[in-house]
């Protein structure tokens, strides 16, 4: 592994100019295809093989044609305190404004609510669904316009008006400004880490390069792949991580090797021999992580795992041809201000690296090994206590800030016409029974409209065959409250019951069954996904490491980081502590993805972290250093990169807290508290303790597996017996030369 890849660094080093136009030549070639690409046909969110998709597919089925894939806007109406808002002068406001909104472009129907009984029992609230002809994305600002003017006219006439509903929305995806100040921010920290602007710039541009390659093949592919518009999200935020993070490997170890004299080419390919093989299986650990989303079960996680993970290999690709070549050209501008005069006269850079904040923090765990593992599991360990109150749902417009029209519209309805109307059940009956269809709905209806928590039932409607009816049902509580997931089991727990007396079946489905059955098969899906994730990364580390102990550390290391992080955002969003802080105005459940989404994202750079640091302590102890000195070398040359990995990965994913959204904070969060533990904690603190207990013991293999696994030169040990051809230091020594001799 070491030397091919070595061979690929000089040869990448050698034709830079070539390597440079074949990577212009792919992303020039993906953009056309984007560009000319058809826009891709989302087909919305579907989630095989639990009861709501059943029910929703059997209404696709049974009434074709009656599911609209328009936008809708759920417009209400309040009258002033102490009025109706069926007084003459208010019930007018109200129909003109709804007559407006008939009206207007792209409209297909706006009932008026005094038809629809669309009134609340006291006569305060009222309101209009908007139905429109073209999806949320399709609507034109004049569609858009038409809606604002209607609401505006009816606030005039003295209604409080609020609207809800896809409708609103206007398409663009948040973050674009966090990921802007999160990209200044990693420049600042690279700047800082390397002293040098061409060392900043390099990994920002090959990572750049990198996700809009990648995007640009999602696009382009999407259409002919079926793929949602949301599967390049998750594309993005790893691409744009793991691509800085495997450059900035490959060029510090570049830095390192001219400071031990190297020529620029002979550096180039030592750093791509052993930075380079970390970057592999970095690249592989994350691969595995996103690719076992597919075991979830969910389509839409599967698309965007195997697009992320063609995302990641291409940043490998990058750091192992690109980060090489980009070197060729710029040879002397990525190092610090003080090497260069030096290194363009032909003198040393500089020699062996002397002590750093790195190697004294090392030292100091080194001593105090036991105080610092217990004090950092025990942390840890009390912030992922909150796990076990843990509750996964799909916060809706309740979670929103109380300055959105959407927020005030559903705070409306709920005092209108009960918390449980914003989230309505939706039963359908397959009514093909021995007591004839009517029958055997009216028992269905009467059988849930009797269970405790239902408020009302809403009269059946039958398709055209008279087989199949469909009706709502209005909870009592919210749609995000646990009273309503345990009326939800209790309605389903009625089924044997009323088929066995009426020979016909039901389903119950919506919006809010949706949300409670994906939250039920996320959280029974966790378990099995951490499993074959963290299964196969322990197998490839011990390729890596040649341990059985250091991969196990390295996973019972990222589930407490994660545990950790996961019990952080359930105190934060979910119990309300020091939610004022970061402007999180209602508490509720945890968003059901958000476990899988930060178990991928973090175990890829939580690997990336653990191979770019450990691997340095291996590589010294293979080269004849002890135990405790090789966990000293590994912080010397590794420690300041991972810091400033990881402080980049906080900074990017910190900024999406100052969004308005509830969810995209909990995910900025979630991400930016689970990098800051697996880092600083577990990678900076546990785990040197852990090796300086374990000693050699760290390093030790059974025979029986040593046997089995195949044998990968990470460490660049083949690189320590052969010069570099024709390539000679200052000093008169082969330039390969200088490693210690390895350990046998």
């Amino acid at each position: 592994m070491a030397t091919f890849l070595y061979r690929v660094g000089r040869l990448a080093f050698r034709r830079r100019w070539y390597v440079a136009l074949v990577w212009a030549a792919v992303l020039a070639a993906v953009g056309l295809g984007a560009l000319n690409a058809p826009a891709s046909s989302d087909e919305g969110f579907s989630m095989p093989g639990i009861e709501s998709q059943k029910a929703f597919d059997l209404l696709e089925e049974r009434f074709p044609g009656a599911s609209a894939d328009g936008a809708t806007a759920r417009v209400v109406f309040v009258a002033p305190d102490g009025q109706k808002v069926t007084a003459a002068g208010n019930r007018r406001a109200v129909q003109d404004a709804v007559a407006g909104l008939a009206g207007g472009p792209q409209v297909a129907s706006a009932p008026d609510p005094f038809q629809a009984r669309a009134v609340s029992a006291d006569g305060s609230t009222a309101y209009a669904t908007v139905t429109y002809e073209v999806a949320a994305n399709d609507l034109t600002d004049d569609s858009r316009a038409r809606l604002d003017r209607a609401l505006d006219d009816a606030r005039r006439a003295g209604l409080t008006v609020e609207a809800g509903g896809n409708a609103l929305e206007n398409g663009a995806g948040p973050g674009g400004v966090a990921e802007i100040v999160g990209v200044a921010i990693a420049a600042v920290v690279l700047l800082v880490t390397f002293g040098s602007l061409a060392a900043a710039g390099l990994p920002l541009l090959t990572a750049i390069i990198g996700v809009g390659v990648s995007m640009a093949a999602i696009t382009a592919l999407s259409a002919a792949l079926g793929l949602s518009t949301t599967t390049g999200t998750l594309a993005m935020m790893l691409g744009l991580a793991v691509g800085i993070d495997y450059a900035l490997f490959v060029v510090s170890r570049y830095r390192e090797e001219r400071g031990h004299g190297r020529t620029p080419e002979e550096a180039t390919g030592l750093a791509a021999g052993t930075a380079g093989s970390a970057v592999v299986f970095a690249g592989l650990t994350v691969v595995i992580a996103l690719a076992g989303l597919s075991v979830v079960g969910i389509p839409m996680l599967t698309e965007m795992g195997l697009a992320a993970a063609g995302a990641v290999v291409l940043a490998v690709l990058i750091a192992l041809t690109l980060v090489p070549a980009f070197l060729g050209f710029w040879p002397h501008a990525v190092l610090a201000r003080g090497a260069r005069a030096g290194a363009r006269a032909g003198d040393r850079a500089g020699g062996r690296a002397g002590d750093n904040g790195g190697t004294r923090w090392a030292r100091f765990v080194l001593r105090r090994p036991l105080p610092v593992l217990l004090l950092g599991v025990a942390g840890l360990g009390a912030l992922a206590l909150p796990v076990a109150d843990l509750r996964l749902g799909m916060p809706g417009d309740e979670a929103k800030p109380a300055s959105t029209t959407e927020r005030r519209a559903y705070d409306a309805l709920a005092d209108g016409f009960g918390p449980g109307f914003n989230g309505p059940l939706t039963v359908v009956v397959d009514a093909r029974g021995d007591d004839g269809p009517e029958a055997a709905v009216r028992s269905v209806a009467d059988r849930v409209g009797g269970t405790e928590g239902v408020v009302s039932v809403s009269p059946a409607r039958f398709n055209e065959a008279g087989d199949t009816a469909v009706f709502s049902v209005v909870p009592s509580t919210a749609p995000t409250d646990e009273r309503t997931k345990d009326l939800v089991k209790t309605i389903r727990g009625e089924r044997p019951g009323v088929e066995a007396e009426t020979g016909a079946t039901f389903e119950v489905t919506g919006s809010t069954a949706l949300n409670i059955d994906i939250a039920d098969k996320v959280q029974a899906a966790l378990v099995p996904y951490l499993i074959v994730v963290v299964g196969l990364a322990v197998v490839l580390l011990m390729l890596v490491f040649r341990s059985l102990l250091v991969p196990l550390k390295a996973a019972l290391g990222f589930l407490l980081s994660v545990l950790a992080s996961l019990g952080a955002v359930v105190v934060v969003f979910q119990q309300g502590h020091g939610a004022g802080i970061l402007g999180v105005e209602q508490t509720g459940p945890i968003m059901s993805l958000m476990p899988i989404f930060l178990v991928g994202i973090v175990f890829g750079l939580a690997m990336d972290y653990e191979v770019f640091l450990v691997s340095r302590m291996r590589e010294a102890y293979v080269h004849g250093e002890r135990p405790g000195q090789a966990v000293a070398s590994g912080f010397r040359h590794s420690a300041r990169v991972v810091v400033a990995a990881a402080l980049i990965m906080i900074a990017v994913f910190a900024g999406f807290v100052g969004e308005n959204d509830s969810m995209i904070k909990m995910i900025g969060f979630g991400l930016a508290g689970a990098v800051l533990f697996d880092a600083f904690v577990v990678r900076m603190a546990i785990v040197p303790a852990v090796l300086a207990l374990l000693g050699d013991k760290a390093w030790w293999l059974p025979a029986w597996l040593d046997r089995i696994l195949p044998r990968v030169d990470v460490e660049g040990e083949a690189l320590a017996h052969r010069p570099g051809p024709g390539d000679r230091d200052p000093a008169g020594e082969p330039a390969a030369a200088g490693l210690e001799p390895a350990r046998t």
